[in-house]
């Protein structure tokens, strides 16, 4: 049996209750998970904006211990410390083998109709995995796809965040933007997502890194991360200052957030030839576009999701990059709180004044 935060209904939070979870399949890990960060993904389903299957167990960035695994695993063994990701490949899809595995359905990751659920209460009723991982858990029963092991030097509670904020983050900047030396970067929004933007584009060698956001205590952490500039980014002429503060408007304009606003404002603080990056989960009837005097100047939108990582690589060069101070994750984590401060820990993500909390496994 397992503690675990349990999503019943959208809007009423979530309650602890014990699960159990089945034998690892062939290609199964399971996992004790000692740290799991929360993230405002997360929020969107427990607040009912996004659809899910329910019950279901949240969670999806998180790191811990491999206790068992299926009998044809070969990435992973018992005693490893792994992160997990939310992004699990199949490694035979056409995104798969052109290199886009962010991108992969999953379906070979997944147990098939018909087959015993991953995670069940007592009595045997079946208890829906959310993003390939439902972290919120003492445990976790996922695919060997969906991990991989890491440095046991690596702490735990910064290592959760590599699982999905800083794989987001920092794979928008290494991956989907390769960001050189001398280009300008706008990030909007300094949440967990928009610091670790920051952190890779100082890593990155960017010339201007602007941050905007409305709380000046993120702004301050944005400073801390590595940003040269802070903008409020509900003044009026927030685009203004930032093409003011760039020369010009910025190479690169990477939404954080999710809001429609905070999109806009990455469009409009773009030079000509730049591109607009959206990684915030937007509510869904929400469109960014460009207008035909972008077009013209050569502007570029896209979206990256999970920072179109190769996360088996990424994870652990991140590791790396931390272990040997380059990449600043202490700064991150505002809290670490145990399982059952999950709701205050949401909470206080909601009043958005605070970075990371943690949910710490004993």
């Amino acid at each position: 049996m397992a503690k675990a935060a349990i999503l019943e209904q959208p809007g009423e939070g979530l309650r602890i209750a014990e699960v159990t979870y089945a034998d690892p399949a062939p290609h199964e890990v399971l996992i004790d998970t000692k740290a799991c960060g929360l993230c405002h993904s997360d929020l969107h389903f427990i607040d009912g904006h996004y659809p899910h299957a329910l019950p279901c167990i949240p969670g999806h960035e998180a790191a811990g211990v491999v206790r068992a695994v299926g009998s044809e695993v070969k990435t992973v063994k018992p005693g490893d410390h792994v992160v997990s990701c939310l992004s699990a490949f199949c490694g035979h899809c056409e995104f798969c083998v052109t290199g886009r595995m962010a991108l992969c359905l999953g379906g070979d990751t997944r147990r098939a109709k018909g087959d015993a659920s991953r995670i069940a209460f007592a009595d045997g009723s079946p208890v829906n995995q959310m993003l390939n991982l439902s972290a919120l858990s003492e445990q976790m029963l996922i695919h060997e796809h969906a991990c991989v092991a890491i440095d046991k030097d690596m702490p735990f509670d910064r290592a959760a965040l590599l699982g999905c904020a800083v794989t987001t983050g920092a794979g928008t900047i290494f991956n989907a933007c390769k960001v050189t030396p001398g280009e300008t970067v706008a990030v909007v929004g300094c949440g967990g997502v928009g610091l670790a933007v920051i952190n890779a584009a100082k890593i990155a060698g960017a010339a201007k890194i602007i941050a905007a956001d409305p709380l000046p205590e993120k702004r301050e952490l944005a400073q801390v991360l590595g940003a040269t500039h802070t903008v409020d980014a509900l003044a009026e002429d927030a685009a203004k200052q930032i093409i003011a503060l760039s020369g010009g408007g910025v190479d690169w304009g990477i939404e954080a957030v999710g809001r429609q606003a905070s999109a806009d404002l990455a469009v409009a603080s773009l030079k000509r030839g730049g591109t607009a990056v959206i990684l915030g989960m937007m509510p869904l009837d929400c469109k960014v576009g460009l207008s035909a005097f972008d077009l013209l100047g050569g502007k570029k939108l896209m979206g990256a999701l999970m920072g179109m990582n190769h996360f088996p690589v990424d994870l652990p060069r991140l590791v790396d990059f931390y272990l040997r101070g380059l990449l600043d994750l202490d700064t991150i984590i505002a809290e670490r709180i145990p399982l059952e401060q999950v709701n205050e820990g949401f909470n206080k993500m909601r009043a958005g004044h605070s970075a990371r909390s943690v949910v710490v496994f004993d």
